[in-house]
């Protein structure tokens, strides 16, 4: 079997040197041209390791250059990712501490790892190398990248989220950006391991997800709004029939009855494009439970908020916002972003009425992802939609490594919605939500 690659060996970086690059490609195309592609798809892993070890021997030697049975390992390795795998990025894939990989072009690929950016020691190279990889990334998905569709949304088979944008719209590229998904999904209980959010905290949301309220999961960019997402997901009962509709698909929901929608660029003559709005269209005649929507960015909140107003209770999303009031905001735009003439009134009528909860995450200075408010949409008051914050965190200053001390905190106050909750069945715990005496100190949370 071929030896994978260990981004912690000090090797990577002589591995990826301009002449070992040269020489990994010289037997990647030895390979390609003297193997039958049909025989090389048929083998078996030790099969082509033996066979990508022929060809490195024989050019190592055309080179007259000797390297040591480790490195040969290593470089049999990296050809092996290039024909099965994802080339360079091969090894940080299989490094499960890497949250998420920025190829800046041949020459610099930076990753995030605990929630911290530094230079990985591994290079492309050239752009067609990373064009190379990119093709094979979208290739499955029938997703297209030239100079008339330089930009493209795709995910790795783990779902793992992909966009790559190339020349002449990047300067300096071609530019690719993987965000990682974990192999194993994180639960609630990691998250409160991570300090993301507190019991109590979690408690609550439980009862709301399978009270049917409708929620919206806000944050910026790389706030952790997905994994969140993922986790409210698995608090819905089964037996219910969940649809999600995403851009590409990322969502890992662990319920039997699901069905993925995945949206559609439009195709080389410029037609046949499928929006989120025309899925969130379609999936009302598919008779949900449940309706959960990756990320709305556009039209699309218009339907969405009509779905959650007409008996389609216990809706999920996401939206990019800078915190609770901003994400409603944000959801007034986007509905006017659909074309529609409706007055301001009107849009917050619906907006008021549609969402229950409001679940904010932030990226922390330190790296952290926490949940920092958990806000009930209540009702209109005028043209104003009034709000209440349930949960907040509140900090207690900085450890000695440099990490946050917070403690997640409830405001005392029982929402509106509970009778909604107990006409569903779902009754609060007298007692979520006390204030508890003592701060706590959270571990950093790093998914």
């Amino acid at each position: 079997m071929a030896q994978t690659l260990e981004y912690a060996d000090q090797a990577v970086a002589m591995l990826y040197s301009p002449e070992m690059l040269g020489i990994q490609g010289e037997i990647h195309h030895r390979l390609l041209r003297q193997t039958d592609l049909t025989v090389l798809e048929n083998m078996t892993e030790e099969e082509l390791a033996n066979q990508i070890r022929r060809f490195a021997n024989a050019v190592l030697s055309d080179e007259d250059k000797t390297v040591p049975v480790r490195t040969l390992d290593q470089l049999v390795a990296a050809v092996m990712s290039e024909v099965r795998g994802y080339g360079p990025l091969e090894v940080l894939l299989n490094d499960d501490s890497i949250s998420e990989i920025m190829v800046n072009g041949p020459e610099q690929i930076i990753i995030e790892r605990n929630g911290k950016l530094r230079e990985a020691p591994i290079r492309f190279a050239d752009g067609e190398h990373i064009m190379r990889i990119i093709e094979k990334i979208i290739a499955p998905l029938g997703r297209r990248l030239d100079e008339a569709v330089p930009m493209v949304d795709a995910r790795l088979p783990d779902g793992s989220r992909v966009n790559a944008i190339i020349p002449p719209l990047a300067v300096g590229g071609p530019y690719l950006t993987v965000r990682k998904f974990a192999a194993d999904p994180f639960t609630d209980k990691d998250l409160m391991r991570f300090g993301s959010m507190s019991e109590q905290m979690r408690d609550f949301l439980k009862f709301c997800v399978q009270g049917k309220l409708n929620i919206m999961v806000s944050g910026g960019t790389g706030s952790g709004k997905t994994t969140t997402l993922n986790v409210l997901s698995s608090f819905i009962p089964p037996g219910e029939r969940i649809i999600t509709i995403e851009d590409a698909a990322e969502l890992q929901l662990q319920q039997n009855h699901v069905l993925s929608l995945e949206s559609r660029p439009p195709n080389l003559e410029g037609t046949g494009e499928i929006t989120i709005r025309d899925l969130v269209r379609n999936s009302l005649r598919m008779r949900p439970d449940r309706i959960i929507v990756g990320e709305v960015r556009g039209g699309e909140a218009l339907d969405m908020l009509q779905a959650m107003n007409t008996g389609h209770e216990g809706s999920l999303s996401t939206a990019h916002t800078n915190g609770p009031r901003d994400c409603l905001a944000r959801l007034e735009t986007m509905v006017l972003m659909a074309g529609t003439e409706l007055p301001a009134h009107a849009i917050r009528q619906q907006i008021s009425g549609a969402i229950d909860l409001i679940v904010h995450q932030d990226r922390m200075r330190d790296g952290s992802r926490k949940v920092t408010y958990v806000t009930e949409v209540q009702r209109m008051e005028g043209d104003e939609i009034i709000t209440q914050d349930l949960f907040t965190l509140k900090h207690h200053g900085v450890d000695d490594d440099g990490r946050l001390i917070v403690e997640h905190r409830p405001m005392g106050i029982q929402p509106l919605f509970v009778d909604k909750l107990l006409a569903e069945g779902v009754e609060l715990p007298p007692d979520i939500f006390v204030t508890q005496e003592e701060p706590t100190r959270q571990r950093r949370s790093f998914f």
